[in-house]
């Protein structure tokens, strides 16, 4: 391809709403191109880009003995509200419903799980076709309500989907750990360190899912890591050595004045008590304004994921001052005893100690010597904390650390969770009919592109792996006036793709200096330059986007030197 027809032009300013790096250098190289919030168009470079990601995961999936198939983005209405979730709260308006002409109700599908499973439904009978796994490369929809970061977060976006069936959870185990390693693969081969970490299934269900999650400042996901014994889960989900209070013999309750401490840290310096001596109410109502009363000791933060769980996944945002006055409750002084029209959720961490101190529900007060069940109850006790740096590791007691990664895949064990409810069932060898137990595996290709240039970039612009740049040889022209070298330039670009190296050909009339910043911005791996001072030694200049180093290769060695790098 010739540089001068390009489709797309490259930016030598970074745009000013691009903050994240791989949102920059895509639009930067030209790439992509945004239409609207959230929805790209993948220029030529780009799109190259994305069909060698595509290949590789469709290799790996294959060799999974993955079938290719595609299902219809759009979908009827009738097939999410079989599973439940067209009115569930999640994915409540990151679902798009809309009418066609003839005022049937339709959704934009983000996922695949409803279609997949009505056609096994229709496909599968026998225990003899088990186990299998279809796959699909394909365009969804969601409705996003903050898109941000280029291809990071998007509303319409490409996605390898996958979807294995089975007869039994044992099955499933079994054929899990190839799609586990599939994905490992995956990444490795597109030149992205990606970590799997445990993680909450979210509106997907299921018993078990996995993350692959890439390291970003710029991640909008926190993962919870142990270097000594390599835990690994996404906060969302993570557990932690949350210690005990302080116990000791049961007092009496204490209605104490606490005037101006309407914190944790203020009353528990007020009152000379640790932290953890305390009880911290933390108040969120879900979309119909009912509140739900989170409680867990003071030293401790609610995990607003594990709380919503806890409740079965309803979407939950923080009470408002309206909410909690039309229940009774005193901001800054709450208290679980007496409490009413609430539904408490406890963390199980108050379950080990006494005597904690708790609000007094009356502005000014507090009580002390607070104690589970005796002084108040609880509709469900469960772990609701987040884990934060410096928390000692479950499972080794050492320092657990936070950081901000993005999420690159995921899979799923989902189990019957769609198939009892779709009527998906199969004929075992007793001639007893199940439903089918599945899996969901699923990648966003624009998001691991983003994600590749994440991992590969510097202060000049994209460093492409080479098994997904969208050239292998940048060939640039330095003498576009000089018959001589235009030509040479022209028989060497020939000659490159006769052999069947992808060449980007740089043959504007640029200077250098513009050719080669672009060169450096755009990423592909090998860059030769045709000069008039080449030409004088019947040579070629040779350059590894990597590597600083400019190598002159004889004309007559070219080939065998390309070989060497694209072994």
């Amino acid at each position: 391809m010739r540089l001068s027809t390009l489709f797309g032009r490259t930016l030598r300013e970074v745009p000013a709403d691009a903050e994240v790096i791989s949102h920059q250098l895509s639009l930067r190289a030209a790439l992509i191109r945004q239409v609207a919030a959230g929805i790209y168009s993948y220029l030529p470079l780009g799109w190259r880009v994305l069909r060698k990601i595509e290949q590789i995961m469709r290799e790996e999936m294959d060799a999974a003995d993955g079938q290719e198939m595609s299902m219809p983005v759009v979908q009827p209405a009738e097939l999410w509200r079989a599973t439940g979730r067209y009115d569930a709260p999640a994915p409540g308006p990151a679902l798009l419903r809309f009418k066609d002409r003839g005022e049937h109700e339709m959704v934009l599908g983000m996922t695949h799980e409803e279609v997949v499973t009505a056609l096994a439904k229709l496909e599968i009978d026998s225990y003899r076709q088990l186990p299998l796994m279809v796959y699909q490369i394909q365009t969804k929809f969601r409705d996003e309500p903050r898109s941000r970061g280029g291809l990071i977060r998007v509303r319409e976006f490409i996605m390898k989907d996958g979807y294995s069936f089975h007869t039994d959870a044992a099955s499933l185990d079994e054929y899990y750990p190839r799609i586990y390693q599939a994905y490992i693969n995956i990444f490795k081969r597109c030149g992205v360190q990606a970590i799997p970490v445990e993680a909450d299934s979210g509106i997907m269900g299921g018993s078990a899912s996995h993350e692959f999650m890439v390291l970003s400042e710029m991640g909008e996901d926190t993962l919870i890591l142990c270097e000594h014994c390599g835990y690994a889960v996404n906060a969302e989900k993570a557990q932690f050595a949350k210690g005990a209070a302080e116990s000791s013999a049961v007092l009496p309750l204490e209605k104490v004045a606490t005037p101006g401490t309407s914190s944790i840290q203020a009353v528990a310096a007020y009152l000379g008590v640790p932290e953890r001596q305390t009880l911290k109410a933390v108040f969120m109502s879900d979309p119909e304004g009912k509140v739900v009363f989170a409680l867990i000791r003071g030293d401790l933060d609610v995990n607003p994921v594990k709380l919503s769980n806890a409740l079965g996944g309803v979407e939950l945002h923080a009470s408002t001052a309206e909410e909690l006055k039309r229940v009774g409750i005193v901001a800054g002084y709450a208290s679980p005893i007496g409490v009413k029209n609430v539904r408490v959720i406890a963390d199980d961490s108050l379950t080990s100690g006494t005597n904690f101190v708790a609000g007094a529900n009356e502005a000014g007060y507090h009580m002390k010597n607070v104690n589970y069940p005796r002084d108040f109850t609880v509709d469900l006790v469960t772990d609701i904390a987040i884990a934060r740096s410096g928390d000692p590791c479950e499972r080794c007691g050492q320092p657990l650390q936070a950081k901000r990664g993005i999420e690159a895949g995921h899979v799923f064990k989902l189990g019957t969770k769609y198939s009892a409810k779709v009527g998906a069932t199969f004929l075992d060898k007793d001639g007893s009919a199940k439903p089918l137990v599945m899996g969901c595996y699923g990648i966003g290709a624009g998001r691991l592109l983003a994600c590749i240039i994440e991992q590969n970039h510097d202060e000049r612009g994209i460093v492409w792996p080479r098994s997904v740049a969208p050239f292998q040889v940048h060939l640039v022209s330095l003498g576009t006036n000089n018959p001589v070298v235009v030509e040479a330039a022209d028989v060497l670009y020939q000659k490159l793709m006769s052999v069947g190296y992808e060449v980007l050909y740089d043959d504007r009339q640029e200077s250098a200096g513009v050719k080669f910043n672009d060169a450096d911005l755009i990423g592909i791996p090998v860059r030769l330059t045709i000069s008039k001072r080449t030409l004088e030694k019947t040579s070629v200049e040779c350059k590894l986007r990597w590597d600083d180093t400019v190598e002159l290769v004889a004309q007559s060695d070219l080939e065998a030197w390309l070989v060497t790098i694209f072994a």
